[in-house]
Order: structure tokens, then sequence, then C-alpha cells
């Protein structure tokens, strides 16, 4: 995919969603910036949000909020990924201090950044106009990378619950063996695996509800996890569609060549002479006729050469004058 038709769809998936706040509101965000065209994702967790910007549209744009701006796309998109790269990514700092950003919801669904910040001592404004994402967007950048880390946490849950069963089971032969603890506050209760996940329900859900707001938060390690899964199924993406490919070239090679070879031309070639033996039988008679008549030729032709001058031969006269 070329950027002029926005981020390839492997670089903007491999961009982890990183928590913000603009204007008290609380999201998640990924975001791309090429050289003249950008791609942005913004959620609240109750809808998904997207533009798409390529050159000829942000030169319109920026023309439409900055009257006095000529400079071509290359000369300010620099400085516009420059300050609003760490608005989007939860970065406290921003180079240009009196950069501002906010947010505001249209009655369409839509949402609208506001940026403001000076360009060549000059004020610069930009829009993000931001429309809701299609579902197929949403699916492939959010619900399947959060639904294979669920499943991955959960495996490693069950791991650490099975670890947990086997260290109690080798504690154990411990004591039968007369082993004891140095320090009593060492000791703890024998792992139970329905006891312990009723009391952590019971504990963090009302924990993560009351925290709902602030449940957005993608940490590093989540961030970290988050990678690992969009690159694994990269991964295998790529390795199913090689494999598919040299099944493909095995088949073709296997197919059956329809063309027959030198050696089945038989058919054709028999084909071919039978019908150059019928065109000859048709033939032979003019054919024998023409030879016939060359025949003659030579032979009357033969024959004039070993006659003598064809001039007659003058003759006595015979009567008055003998």
């Amino acid at each position: 995919m070329t950027e002029s038709r926005g981020a390839p769809a492997d670089v903007l998936l491999q961009r982890p969603w990183l928590p913000v706040s603009i204007s008290g509101c609380q999201l998640l965000t990924k975001s791309w910036f090429g050289e003249t065209a950008y791609h942005i994702l913004l959620t609240d967790m109750h809808c998904v949000w997207e533009e798409r910007m390529e050159a000829a549209a942000i030169q319109s744009r920026a023309q439409e909020l900055n009257r006095r701006l000529r400079a071509p796309v290359k000369a300010f998109f620099s400085h516009l990924c420059e300050v609003v790269q760490p608005c989007l990514s939860g970065g406290g700092g921003r180079p240009d201090a009196e950069a501002q950003i906010s947010l505001t919801r249209q009655e369409g669904g839509d949402i609208n950044l506001r940026l403001k910040s000076e360009l060549a001592g000059l004020p610069f404004y930009w829009e993000f106009h931001c429309t809701p994402a299609p579902v197929s967007l949403v699916c492939v950048q959010l619900m399947r990378p959060l639904l294979a880390m669920s499943r991955l946490l959960q495996l490693q849950v069950e791991q650490l619950e099975s670890l947990l069963t086997s260290k109690d089971a080798e504690i154990q032969d411990y004591r039968e063996t007369g082993a004891t603890l140095s320090r009593e506050r060492l000791q703890t209760d024998v792992f139970d695996e329905q006891t312990y996940r009723e009391d952590f329900m019971v504990k963090a859900l009302p924990q993560v509800c009351s925290e709902q707001r602030d449940a957005l938060g993608f940490g590093s390690n989540l961030q970290q996890l988050y990678r690992a899964v969009v690159a694994h199924g990269n991964t295998r993406k790529r390795k199913l569609s090689e494999d598919r490919s040299l099944e493909q070239d095995q088949l073709a090679s296997e197919e059956p060549d329809l063309t027959p070879p030198l050696g089945d031309g038989s058919i054709c070639s028999g084909e071919t002479d039978r019908e150059q033996s019928q065109n000859r039988q048709v033939d032979a008679p003019g054919a024998k006729e023409a030879e016939r008549q060359q025949q003659q030729s030579v032979s009357v032709s033969s024959d004039a050469a070993e006659r003598p001058s064809s001039k007659p031969k003058k003759k006595k006269v015979v009567g008055l004058f003998r």
C-alpha cells in the first residue's frame, strides 16, 4: 500500500494502543505519520474513530485554517508531526510549549481534535476530523489482538496455578522428611485453585469496576504483550501465505500438460500426412497430365534439334522448261 492511501496495514497494526487524556477524555490512540500523510485511531471503548489524510487534502485543509499559509505540505508537515505526536502518545513534554490540543464531540457522532501552535512566529492551526471507523478495522486493530492477549494471559494463569500446585507437593515432601522452616512468617497455606479464583473475583472485580475510567490504560507490560501478539500473527500470516504459494506451485507442476509432446504428435502428424496424401491424390491426374505435356514438349524440342533447318529446298521445275 502506498503512502497516499494511508499507513500500510501491518505498520499501523504493530503500533500499540497508548493511553492519553485530552480535554478530560480518557482515550486510547494509535497513529502513523508518513512524509506527507497520516492515519490516526482513537477510542474511548464506546466508539472507535479514525482519520486518514494525504498530501492534497492536508494542503487544502491547512490553507482553510491558515489563510496566510502558502508553503507546500512538506514545509509544514514536519512541524505538525513534532507537535501532535507527543499529544497522541501520552508524552508530557512538547517541543512547542505554546501548543494546545482540545477535543470536541459533534452531533453526528464525530469528534474533532483542534491543535494550536506556532510556526515561524505565526499561529498555526490544525484540526483532525475523526469519524467512526468501520467494524472491520475495529476488529483487526482492537478486538482480535485483545482477544488473543486475553487468551494468552489465561494460559499464563493456568500454568502458574499448575506450578503452585507442584510447589505445594514439593514442600509437603520436605515436611514429611522432617524439614522445618527457620522463620514461621514464611509459612503459606496450601494453594487451592477454586478458593483462589473466588477470592480474587471478590476483591479485584469491584476495584476494576470502580476505576473504570482509568482501566483504559495500556501499561508498558500490556503494550509489550500487544506487540508480541501482533508480531506473531503477522509471522503466522506470512508463513501461511508462503505455504499456500508453495502448494499452488506444486499443484501447477503436477498438473498434466494438455499440450501433446513431440512423441505424442503422431495423431496430428498422421492427420497432416493423410491430408497431404489426399491432396496429392486429388492433384495426381493434373500432375500426370502436366508431366506428359512436359515430356511431349521435350520430345518435340529434341526432334526439332535433330532435324536440319526447316528452310525448304528448291525443286527443279519439270514441264515446259526441262
